[in-house]
């Protein structure tokens, strides 16, 4: 006979495999909102709610006797989109949706949360305080679903805010922690340069807006070499670089994009100016025009102390000591767990998911990447465990084993 958690894990994988068949992009998550919000009213004590047109806030209400114990408001976060990528992974469950994948592990992370609310929803009467499950829509596109949410209100009242994120760099059994800054704000920037064109065999007579924008790509990277200290240096990458068609003419104008990632709010604001600073003064130096458009996105995510200790103490009671990573470094990458940390006291890790069998282990967004269904119950667990921690009635907690 199957334990509570093999049951529960169980039905973890099968969900997580429904998100994984049936795909949607950002802001289009109909069908994969309306699957989870039909599936948490089938559970007991939840109080469950549309925020918005793809999204769901469950709310579960601890209903302990005379608890000696805090009350805590805590809120646990999945994110729910996919990408616009045609899926390659060598599974028997891939996306039928083409052209569109899960590719970064949300359906995962939809799942473990999904198997969390039907676990805690068993034991409300040992729940004291509320715990709220957020499956937030669109998290892969500005300006993201997760500010969205804020401005609906959800994190109003919320003492913690808790999320995990799957990582193909980690083998099963295993969780990275980290405290400070988890991961990078992201801007991106499009340059235009406009000059004078003309016939290439009369240069004298153009402003080129060629060469300029690649003496603009070359000391843009003095940026990070020479205008910002090393202790706090962003990365800053030329992605995109169009200029001409025909190949006796010199063109009119060129284009050229990229990205900042940095890590604190002083070092974001001052790459953008030192930016724009060399682009209008290699600009003019040569007699061209210049324009430069910013898409500013998500915020550093920034993991709190406190938060970040209730994590570590859940952590270890369930994963072995070698098995608990400490991060040293920040990721470059974004999320838009952000707008949740920048006002709430968080805590977002990594999962590791990866299968030695499977051999390589393709990264976050790749066409071939894959999750190891077997680590879906310590993300379950882990939820679970942090909030028996805040919210439990008793001191100790009740395994799930």
């Amino acid at each position: 006979m199957k334990t509570i958690q093999e049951t529960v894990v169980d039905e973890v994988i099968s969900w997580r495999r429904h998100f994984h068949e049936n795909p949607e992009l950002s802001y289009q998550e109909h069908q994969t909102s309306e699957f989870i919000y039909r599936k948490l009213k089938t559970f007991t004590g939840l109080e469950v709610t549309r925020p918005t047109e793809t999204s769901v806030l469950a709310v579960l209400k601890g209903a302990a006797k005379k608890s000696p114990r805090k009350s805590n408001t805590i809120s646990f976060r999945a994110d729910i989109d996919a990408l616009p990528i045609e899926e390659e992974a060598d599974i028997e469950y891939t996306s039928k949706n083409p052209g569109v994948m899960h590719a970064c592990g949300h359906d995962a992370h939809a799942a473990m949360l999904l198997g969390a609310a039907k676990v805690l929803s068993g034991k409300i009467d040992e729940i004291n305080g509320e715990i709220r499950f957020i499956f937030q829509h669109a998290e892969e596109v500005l300006p993201g679903g997760a500010q969205e949410l804020v401005k609906k209100g959800v994190m109003e009242g919320v003492d913690y805010a808790f999320a995990l994120h799957v990582t193909p760099y980690e083998r099963t059994g295993t969780i990275c922690l980290r405290e400070g800054v988890f991961c990078a704000a992201a801007d991106d920037f499009e340059i235009k340069i406009i000059g004078q064109g003309g016939h290439a065999s009369t240069p004298e007579l153009t402003v080129d807006p060629l060469i300029i924008g690649a003496e603009i790509t070359t000391n843009i990277q003095h940026i990070v070499s020479r205008k910002i200290s090393a202790l706090r240096t962003p990365v800053i990458s030329v992605t995109q670089f169009h200029s001409g068609s025909a190949l006796n003419v010199i063109p009119e104008y060129a284009e050229i994009s990229g990205t900042i990632r940095s890590l604190d709010a002083d070092s974001r604001v001052k790459a953008r100016e030192y930016l724009e600073q060399i682009v209008k003064g290699i600009s003019e130096a040569h007699g061209a025009k210049c324009e430069v458009t910013w898409y500013l996105g998500y915020p550093a995510v920034v993991n709190d102390k406190a938060a970040v200790d209730i994590s570590r103490t859940v952590m270890e009671g369930i994963f072995e000591e070698n098995n608990i990573i400490q991060v040293d470094d920040p990721m470059f990458g974004t999320e838009d767990f952000s707008a949740f940390s920048e006002i709430v006291p968080s805590s977002m890790q990594f999962l590791g998911v990866h299968d030695n069998e499977f051999g390589k282990a393709y990264p976050l967004h790749h066409p071939k990447f894959k999750v190891d269904e077997k680590a879906l119950g310590y993300g379950v667990r882990y939820f679970v465990g942090i909030a028996e921690k805040l919210c439990g009635h008793q001191n100790n907690r009740e395994s799930m084993d």
